[in-house]
């Protein structure tokens, strides 16, 4: 009877322990179609619409605004700013209330044995009842504990300050990556139609031209000179068109608009002018060295690493905990039925003493590879001011380089429709020069496009933030604009205005 009652017992136990296992759950399909369904709605949600042509100033207003991974940044940036909250409650004492109840068949009772001679002094006897109701309440305060605590909040505010410059050094690349979409966009727009047409314009010459050769109404050697211009021409259209055609896409991604929302780009005229650098490198580079995101985060982790010491050198030493409690007991037999009680006690966790050096040790090594990486980004970033400035010095080059042989080949095209007019030229070699023409016009709106990319890059090689403010999310798009568009006109043509306010902010 015995055995089988403990067998039974056993197999209900498997039963319930295997009830119990837990097992990978797949979504179902309409919690995965729920679950898109939502997202799609909300990807572009609380936007104001695109009314009216698209200026740089308000790509970059809606990009402030609306773009997501800003907004994840935003969001990572709350989280450590809660978790900072959150630390500050580990800084108060616990205080800790608890009630029960116990009850039982019988009584608790017991019996003494006389060791002198054995045998037992009286028959059994209790002091507890067969059910008790208790309650305590009580308050207790590890110094130790508060010192951590208050450590680990002081690295859980320098992690809000790295979250902060990360967040910046996205905003910066996404507002880069905007004015850079943006021309190209605007030359995307210009251009595409005249390709085309220049696309469908070659194809008949080519068509022509073969047809010349086949007949063998001008010389070989003529025609297939020709019929290869036209191909090369051919050639550098589908280049330009491949690096022209994503560029609006681009754009409306970085904006956060639904893709394939058609929306017109405000055709600014750009001023070569207002582009021209006159700070000088070295005031450039110390811009960067104080601005840059990077060399900032790293100056934090130094803060961080520096507690992370003062952390091991508390946990080393004694810990003094003081208490303090007032206690309820229903037990009848009892004199007091409630009672307060208070006391203190010491702690030592004496292996923190042993495992301190090599702790001190981990945090001089971290310290010390930390001062190398910010020497390395600090050479990297002033590198990347160089190689910026270069590359906007050579941009600028090439555009007044594009710029004259486009108003050569205008003036070369205006005489060959004099000579075509006066039909001393074929009608083969002003179609050419047409061409010819409109990749001169492609070839300097690109150019126009990488200056601007040029100087958006040199903004972000010197860790400069795209706006002196914190973004309102309640500004409609439209003053946002005229705030970013003031503080860039302000900004100018990057003159050395950047050192004194480098200066007096140190």
């Amino acid at each position: 009877m015995s055995f089988r009652l403990h067998h039974m017992l056993v197999l209900s136990l498997c039963a319930v322990l295997s009830g119990c296992a837990v097992y990978p759950t797949p979504l179902t399909d309409v919690e995965l179609q729920a679950a898109a369904t939502t997202n799609e709605s909300q990807v572009t949600a609380d936007q104001e619409p695109v009314n009216g042509a698209v200026s740089l100033y308000e790509a970059m207003a809606r990009a402030l605004k609306y773009n997501l991974d800003h907004r994840v940044e935003e969001a990572e940036a709350a989280v450590r700013l809660a978790e900072l909250d959150l630390s500050h409650y580990s800084l108060l004492p616990n205080m800790v209330a608890n009630s029960g109840y116990a009850g039982r068949d019988n009584y608790n009772a017991s019996s003494s044995l006389n060791l002198t001679n054995n045998t037992q002094n009286f028959g059994a006897s209790t002091s507890q009842e067969q059910e008790i109701k208790s309650a305590d309440i009580g308050f207790s305060w590890n110094v130790l504990d508060f010192g951590l605590s208050y450590v680990r909040a002081r690295q859980d505010a320098d992690k809000v300050l790295v979250q902060e410059e990360t967040r910046r050094k996205v905003i910066q690349r996404i507002v880069e990556d905007v004015r850079s979409a943006y021309w190209r966009a605007v030359s995307a727009d210009r251009l595409m139609v005249k390709l085309t047409s220049l696309e469908g314009e070659t194809r008949v010459a080519l068509a022509e031209t073969r047809k010349l050769y086949d007949e063998r109404q001008t010389s070989p050697i003529t025609a297939l000179t020709y019929e290869r211009e036209l191909v090369e021409i051919k050639q550098k259209i589908g280049e330009i068109q491949r690096d022209l055609n994503t560029a609006k896409a681009q754009l409306a991604a970085l904006m956060n608009l639904q893709p394939g929302t058609e929306f017109r780009l405000a055709h600014e005229s750009g001023k070569q002018g207002s582009l021209a650098l006159k700070a000088g490198l070295d005031d450039m580079m110390s811009t960067a060295i104080y601005n840059r995101p990077e060399l900032r985060e790293v100056e934090y982790r130094k803060r961080i690493n520096v507690r992370e010491a003062d952390a091991a050198l508390l946990e080393m030493l004694p810990g003094l905990q003081a208490y303090a409690g007032s206690n309820f007991d229903s037990n009848s037999f009892l004199l007091h039925s409630d009672w307060i009680n208070w006391g203190a006690k010491a702690s030592w966790n004496l292996l923190k003493v042993f495992s301190y050096p090599a702790r001190r040790e981990v945090v001089a090594l971290q310290d010390e590879m930390l001062h190398q990486r910010s020497l390395a980004l600090t050479m990297a970033v002033m590198t990347q001011v160089h190689v910026s400035r270069i590359r906007f010095l050579h941009a600028n080059k090439e555009l007044k380089t594009a710029s004259e042989y486009r108003d050569v080949q205008r003036r070369l095209l205006e005489q060959m429709r004099a000579e075509a007019a006066a039909d001393r030229i074929s009608k083969q070699t002003l179609i050419r020069e047409e061409m010819n023409t409109l990749v001169a016009e492609a070839k300097y709106d690109v150019a126009y496009a990488q200056l601007q990319n040029a100087y958006a890059n040199l903004f972000s090689s010197m860790g400069l933030d795209p706006y002196n403010w914190e973004v309102d999310r309640n500004q409609n798009v439209k003053s946002l604009a005229n705030s970013l568009k003031d503080l860039w006109f302000e900004r100018g043509d990057l003159n050395a205005g950047w050192a004194k306010r480098l200066a007096s902010a140190e």
